[in-house]
């Protein structure tokens, strides 16, 4: 009889740990399906705040675990691309587990104040340096304005809302009202004319040789084409020529040639000193300059762990390959008298390509979403872009190839 008890219990902190999830994880797919609707976002944002704060400690283990898979299941795709793709589910039950640990501490001492604590902090929590996960995203979409601090205040409201008598609780709801933000966006265009055509080009066939020609033929196009329409600048994705480009010396001239007419931003492999790097090149009145990654992403560029892990990891399961070297800082590209901060994919989530900003107030973006199309990381990605340009009041223009351009405004 105990032991069917306990089972009912356990099931019971699995569902509850499901539905929170599921609130707490909506925005990102509701979004993904185009549904709009900022009073649904807002409600199930302080639904699943006030769950937080409320649960019994044993379920927050299942709502880190199934938060883990629904933000990031897609994270294991892109190993088919590596023949690994049996180790797919293992990197999802990875996620999984991570952040059912991480939820898991917010009870470690069982009082609402640490919880709020914890929650407030869990953005800082980047288990190998993946920072994707930040709590306060689930308010991009919603009617309150989104930063930590209002993230906090929001939690000590609910908090308020639980724990006062009920004669009382109207005066934490109050607040929640005053905090209403109607988000206009602030148009804030450079006098300069982009072209960001949309490129679709799947990741098991852009490395191939026999397509190596068609890919650079197709974006050679793409350049006559914007050079035709008068454009001044085009945003091509990263790595939108699988080569090393500046060791090709041909392709690199005949860029450098139409660079006369127009800027050309495009993505590539940069190799110096045997040391390979995810880059941009800018192509610009016949000559090139060069922005290098400066933040890689965490097992797929480069493995977080000390150096005799890395190479056991590179030798068992990338056939030896090394990982990309980084910049040691941001590079800003000056077009038509304006200056534009470079971030190539992961690093344009990051904190580190929005410092030392001294003025900038555009950034250019290019991204290779075919790693992980089709899933809501394209979704996600977006969402986090629009969190950081509001947080620093920047315009990004982000170029992709395998999912949908587009530019956001802070």
């Amino acid at each position: 009889m105990f032991l069917v008890k306990r089972d009912n219990f356990n099931k019971i902190y699995i569902i509850k740990g499901l539905i929170i999830a599921l609130c707490f994880s909506a925005f990102i797919y509701l979004d993904y399906f185009s549904i709009e609707y900022k009073i649904l976002n807002t409600i199930l944002g302080l639904v699943s705040l006030y769950f937080l704060l409320k649960v019994e400690k044993q379920a927050l283990f299942f709502i880190g675990f199934f938060i883990g898979i629904l933000w990031f299941y897609w994270v294991g795709i892109s190993f088919q691309y590596y023949d690994l793709t049996y180790l797919s589910p293992l990197i999802v039950l990875g996620f999984a587990l991570t952040y059912g640990v991480i939820f898991y501490f917010i009870a470690l001492y069982d009082h609402p104040i640490f919880r709020i604590i914890i929650i407030s902090l869990l953005s800082f929590i980047q288990p190998f340096g993946f920072n994707w996960f930040i709590p306060e995203l689930i308010f991009i979409n919603s009617y309150f304005p989104i930063s930590k601090e209002y993230f906090i205040l929001i939690l000590a409201l609910i908090y308020a809302f639980i724990y006062l008598n009920k004669k009382l609780k109207v005066l934490a709801l109050i607040p929640l009202f005053l905090l209403y933000s109607n988000n206009e966006i602030h148009v804030d265009n450079p006098n300069i004319r982009i072209s960001m055509p949309q490129l679709n080009v799947a990741q098991d066939s852009k490395w191939l040789k026999n397509n190596l020609t068609n890919v650079i033929e197709d974006n050679l196009k793409l350049i006559d084409k914007a050079i035709k329409e008068k454009k001044q600048l085009i945003i091509l994705p990263e790595t939108a020529f699988p080569v090393l480009l500046n060791k090709e010396i041909f392709l690199s001239s005949k860029l450098k040639e139409k660079s006369k007419d127009i800027d050309i931003i495009a993505g590539a492999l940069y190799l110096e000193n045997n040391q390979y790097y995810n880059a941009t090149y800018h192509f610009t009145q016949g000559q090139i300059e060069i922005a290098k990654k400066i933040v890689l992403v965490p097992f797929g560029e480069e493995i977080p762990l000390p150096k005799f892990f890395v190479d056991l990891i590179n030798d068992t399961f990338f056939n030896g390959a090394q990982d990309y070297k980084k910049a040691d800082k941001p590079t800003d590209f000056i077009i038509n008298n304006i200056k534009f901060r470079n971030a190539i994919c992961y690093e344009a989530t990051s904190e580190e390509i929005y410092q030392n900003l001294n003025g900038v107030k555009y950034v250019i973006a290019t991204s290779n979403n075919a790693w992980f199309t089709p899933s809501v990381e394209p979704t996600l990605q977006k969402l986090l872009l629009k969190y950081f340009a509001k947080k620093y009041d920047v315009t990004i223009f982000h170029s992709i190839n395998g999912s949908n351009n587009y530019v956001i405004r802070p």
